[in-house]
């Protein structure tokens, strides 16, 4: 079991906070014995202090009404304990109950090695997840700090080889894009768009590279190292950031913390979304924070549309045209516009293969256009004049 370097451990030592905990007057936190609260019973609420000895690894799990999703998620996760990695004694698992209103602290308290805590009490300038999150990460003993949300099911051993990964890489910070799983026409026709634009706009490589300025991290898996945590500030430093997983991944460039990120069907699926409302919200949230440009885009996926579309119908037209001596002239515009509908098809769906979904998902993918169109320009509505955004029943400043 790793020990905390900065400080002694043992009975009655002093030890010096990794993460700056401090107590409620500013002061910092003193040592204490982490096997007090370590015997609690599983699903028990709890406030850990500072440990005298950190573990492998601390999963931070925030959940806010998520009771449809967490089931999986847990059980995704708690099977992975084995005799060489042990749940409660080489890892730990804390879910934060970010004041639902459904079953989710009861299902989470349904799983033998998971601690449920209650996120703290949501203060002015910290968004939900922000504020739930650090809640755990204040308290956690683990070497390494892996923060993914309700929504993933995470594949056998996943969790060691994430480890493994960065230590090789030597990355402060990992994250990985899960496989996205989608149901409904809405969500197959629109995440394609959407994660085609993201792997166009981060492309891994260049966010792995410390030369580029390019950063970005998904925080359904954002795996980071103790130390380097620290050094970020922690959630803490973006608490009031709407997209607090990418601010976290420029910091950590800024820093010349390691960062690596990378596509990872291998290791995690989520299912971000499980209604169409709920997406229009989410991406809403999102969309102009992730595009520099948001109606730039949204102007040149419109004309995506107007030309899939637009084209076929005029190519027809031209085709069919009955104008005898020139008929020839107009059947030959015909083929123009026709190759040129092709060239466009051929370099729309080359962007959206980018998005690692699935063929059928890709082909349907032009349905979705006028949706995103839609949500890029109120996305930047709602950012650049009513600077307003919700997300689960709260209002954030954008």
């Amino acid at each position: 079991m790793a020990k905390d370097d900065a400080g002694q451990s043992g009975a009655g030592a002093e030890h010096k906070s990794v993460l700056g905990l401090v107590d409620e007057s500013g002061a910092p936190l003193r040592h204490a014995d982490w096997r007090e609260w370590s015997k609690a019973a599983p699903g028990t609420v709890f406030d850990q202090p500072e440990p005298a000895e950190l573990i492998e690894l601390t999963v931070i799990v925030p959940a806010r009404n998520e009771e449809a999703s967490l089931g999986a998620c847990l059980q995704s996760l708690v099977s992975q304990s084995e005799e060489i990695f042990e749940l409660g004694r080489d890892w730990d698992l804390i879910v934060v109950d970010d004041h639902s209103t459904d079953r989710t602290a009861e299902l989470a308290r349904s799983f033998s090695g998971v601690t449920v805590m209650q996120a703290a009490k949501l203060q002015p300038g910290w968004t939900g997840k922000n504020n739930a999150v650090w809640t755990a990460a204040r308290q956690a003993r683990g070497r390494w700090l892996l923060f993914t949300d309700a929504d993933t099911i995470h594949q056998p051993g996943d969790l060691r080889r994430a480890i493994h990964e960065a230590e090789r890489h030597k990355a402060g910070v990992l994250s990985y894009s899960p496989r996205q799983l989608v149901s409904g026409l809405a969500q197959r026709a629109l995440m394609p768009l959407i994660f085609s634009e993201l792997a166009l706009a981060y492309p891994p490589a260049k966010v792995t590279d410390p030369a580029q300025r390019i950063a970005a991290a998904n925080g359904q898996f954002l795996l980071v190292e103790r130390e380097a945590y620290r050094r970020l500030g922690g959630h803490a430093s973006v608490a009031e950031k709407v997209l607090e997983d990418v601010e976290l991944a420029f910091m950590a460039k800024r820093r010349r913390i390691g960062l690596r990120f990378r596509y990872a069907d291998d290791a995690v699926s989520a299912r971000m979304y499980r209604t169409t409302g709920a997406m229009v919200e989410g991406w809403t949230k999102n969309l102009a924070l992730l595009f520099s440009n948001t109606l730039g885009t949204a102007f040149w996926r419109g004309l995506d549309f107007l030309l899939l579309f637009g084209l076929p119908i005029l190519a027809f037209w031209l085709w069919n045209a009955k104008f005898t001596m020139r008929s020839v002239a107009w059947l030959s515009g015909g083929w123009i516009i026709g190759l040129l509908w092709i060239r466009t098809l051929v370099r729309f769906y080359s962007r959206v293969a980018k998005s690692n979904f699935p063929f059928f998902d890709c082909l349907i993918s032009p349905l979705g256009l006028p949706l995103f169109v839609l949500l890029l320009y109120v996305s930047w509505f709602q950012h650049r004049v009513l600077k307003r955004v919700s997300w689960k029943g709260r209002s954030y400043g954008a």
